[in-house]
């Protein structure tokens, strides 16, 4: 049998596109090994939305070429996508593949001889594609699984080289969802990750066409998992009866990831996006209001080009003054194509550092505000798959998403399991089972 090993960087729509690549190579007889273990194949699945992210990928296949001279070397995701160039000129690559070509690497592989010239198949995405589904019917020890239903984003942020590398938003038809769903439950799964580039958009590109609370709605019962989680979504696209879908559900947790990515009104114009900073604020305190114990996390990008220290500020007071759980806090780096690629106001690096330092502590600041909110609560924790390396406690995840650690045993894991969260040490939460029993 032939072996492999998949890298994958970004985001969760790229890590479930490495799962399906690794069900088809084994259902073809390959088998997947540790990435030090001198595999046949490696593949690397890369991410550019940052410029750290597009050097990290480069990093990651020089140097899984310096330590596997003999190994099959395939390239593929967004950073694949738009920069067939860059991977070419590195000897060692033999493949290239774009996104929409995720689904025939297993058939390349299999017949590539790593003679000649790079073979690179990358689509141009400027033009509309069809959703391409790449199915993961097996999740092995992967506790909380995600189910790809959308892909591509058709905002064209200033700063954003996602709809370049992703293409138009196109989407899973429900009635596939569902079945997806229905089968990771009958696996034992008592949770599942609906995850797409740009979630919000779901469904409007099917005949007829499908809103995400109606998606919801479909799915939301005790015929399916446990929970339900969603991943980012637009603020504009987050409508009053998909918020009042997810507060009176049983299952869909309460906890939603929320673009911000700036709080003065004149940079969110800049960056092309479609909303303010009031419409943000007012947001966020109604989904609060209806669902007080909701996890609201947060991307901000500091440093956009012209963003000044004024700018900056309302930034950070707006997010003093929202109820939002955490933040994930990234630079501006001028991405190849978008429209913030050739503005001559751009930012020093150390002023662009130096912001992002400030927001990530303040980030820390309102995380640590929110887990003290609920240390004595006794909440639902889904146990992972998993031991915590620094303590050695099972790891779990409450609905709102407050990360726990606790004492037990392996036969723990993969359940739900009520545990009264108990303190706060090291910025960690630790919990104590309330049965009474010894785990």
């Amino acid at each position: 049998m032939k072996s492999f090993n998949i890298t994958t960087l970004g985001c969760k729509v790229n890590r479930y596109e490495s799962e399906a690549i690794s069900e088809q190579l084994q259902d073809q007889g390959w088998h997947v090994i540790d990435k030090g273990a001198g595999a046949d194949l490696y593949i690397i699945n890369t991410c550019t939305v940052t410029g750290k992210a597009a050097m990290q990928s480069r990093q990651a296949v020089r140097k899984l070429i310096r330590h596997h001279p003999g190994a099959l070397v395939v390239v593929t995701g967004c950073y694949a996508q738009v920069a067939q160039e860059v991977f070419s000129s590195i000897p060692g690559v033999h493949c290239i593949v774009g996104n929409t070509f995720k689904d025939r690497i297993a058939q390349l592989v299999g017949s590539h001889n790593k003679q000649g010239h790079v073979m690179t198949l990358v689509e141009d995405l400027s033009t509309p594609c069809p959703f391409q589904d790449l199915p993961v019917t097996r999740f092995g020890n992967r506790t909380r699984p995600f189910v790809k239903i959308q892909d591509g984003c058709n905002a064209f942020c200033a700063y954003c080289i996602v709809p370049y590398t992703r293409g138009r938003s196109r989407s899973l038809a429900p009635e596939v969802v569902i079945k997806r769903i229905k089968s990771l439950k009958e696996q034992g799964h008592a949770e599942v990750v609906l995850c797409g580039i740009n979630l919000g958009r779901y469904g409007r590109d099917l005949t007829p066409a499908v809103s995400l609370c109606r998606l919801m709605k479909l799915i939301d019962g005790p015929q399916n998992v446990k929970r339900l989680r969603l991943s980012s979504i637009e603020p504009t696209e987050l409508p009053k009866d998909l918020i009042e879908q997810i507060a009176g559900s049983k299952s869909i947790c309460a906890h939603l990831h929320v673009p911000l990515q700036s709080g003065d009104d004149e940079v969110l114009k800049e960056m092309n996006r479609d909303y303010d900073s009031n419409f943000y604020r007012d947001l966020v305190r109604h989904i609060v209001s209806v669902m007080p114990d909701v996890a609201i996390g947060v991307d901000v990008l500091a440093g956009f080009p012209g963003e000044t220290e004024r700018a900056f500020e309302n930034t950070c007071r707006l997010i003093e003054r929202i109820p939002v759980a955490y933040l994930h806090v990234f630079p501006f780096s001028k991405r190849k194509g978008t429209a913030a690629e050739t503005r001559g106001d751009s930012l020093p690096p150390e002023t662009i550092k130096k912001r992002c330092r400030y927001i990530r502590a303040l980030g820390e600041t309102k995380r640590r505000k929110f887990y003290e909110k609920f240390i004595g609560s006794t909440l639902e924790v889904l146990i992972e798959g998993k031991q915590d390396r620094a303590t050695g406690c099972l790891k779990g995840l409450t609905r709102n998403y407050i990360p726990v650690l606790l004492e037990g045993t392996d036969k723990l894991y993969h359940q739900i399991v009520d545990v009264r969260l108990s303190r706060i040490e090291d910025g960690k939460v630790f919990g104590e089972s309330v049965s009474g029993h010894s785990l």
